[in-house]
């Protein structure tokens, strides 16, 4: 079996190596205003370059912070649909780096 190259892990201990959409909704679903109040979504690596969260607000829906390191990306949100946070995280994180795969490149003009 390979390697997982990153794990979702819930406040209350639930965790999903390599989440697809579909588990990340449901992860997302069962968080809670008491005990399971976040999600974290990382490499599953030390000192990872790259993380995401989801957390519940207290006037309902969800706080979506996205930090990269090495693209110098830091983005926090708002969201109150569960479905369209876990499709923008699958997306977002489809384009990280991950240990053992290329780098991505954009091309520059020239």
């Amino acid at each position: 079996m390979a390697a997982a190259r990153y794990r979702a892990e819930s406040e209350n201990g639930d965790h999903i190596d390599d989440p697809s959409e579909d588990a990340l909704f449901m992860l997302i679903e069962d968080l809670n205003d008491s005990g399971n109040t976040f999600v974290v979504i990382q490499p599953d690596e030390d000192d990872p370059a790259w993380f995401t969260s989801v957390a519940v607000l207290d006037d309902g829906g969800y706080e979506v912070v996205r930090r990269d390191t090495t693209r110098r990306e830091h983005d926090v949100a708002t969201a109150t649909s569960i479905d369209r946070v876990a499709r923008d995280l699958t997306i977002w994180m489809s384009a990280r780096d991950f240990p053992g795969r290329p780098t991505q490149r954009t091309k520059t003009a020239g």
